[in-house]
């Protein structure tokens, strides 16, 4: 795995937009590296039983998902949650092997790169959010940014304290 690069190749804001979602996804997979399996799944804040590693990985998989396949595209809601279970994305990656809970985030990452490739940043979702409004792929770009950003610093807290490791 390569150091996270945060330099965008050229300067216009599609490519500035999809360098920053390429970076926070390869700084969540950094944060991963060198974690045992014990590690993985380790919850070490007790009023957060759900925050482990691995479950944050996945769950900003399946937020991809979400918003690129199922909201932005109009396509099926496959993501592992219920009614019953809302966080079930949380906990599947706990119990998943690290090394295939950051393959299939890879996976999704891909996928998510070829949808949006041939899209405009002006693009309007399928489904609208719950203001009614049809959002704009750069915002739907720009919310998969914040999300992925907001939860590194889960994993940077969670990984400090499951083995003392910090980092970018």
């Amino acid at each position: 795995m390569t150091t996270p690069v945060d330099e965008p190749t050229a300067w216009d804001e599609r490519s500035t937009l999809l360098t920053m979602l390429r970076y926070t996804r390869d700084v969540a997979a950094a944060k991963c590296r060198g974690l045992a399996e014990e590690q993985a799944s380790a919850a070490p804040l007790a009023t957060s039983p759900l925050m482990t590693i691995g479950g944050v990985v996945n769950h900003l998989r399946w937020v991809e998902h979400f918003w690129v396949e199922n909201q932005f595209v109009g396509g099926p809601d496959l993501g592992p949650w219920t009614d019953e279970s809302p966080d079930q994305e949380f906990i599947d990656g706990a119990e998943a092997p690290l090394p295939d809970v950051l393959r299939a985030y890879a996976d999704q990452a891909a996928r998510t790169d070829r949808i949006i490739e041939g899209l405009d940043l002006d693009d309007r979702s399928a489904s609208p959010v719950r203001s009614g409004e049809h959002p704009t792929l750069r915002w739907v770009v720009l919310h998969l940014i914040e999300e992925t950003a907001r939860h590194n610093g889960h994993l940077d807290i969670i990984r400090e304290l499951v083995d003392g490791s910090t980092g970018p």
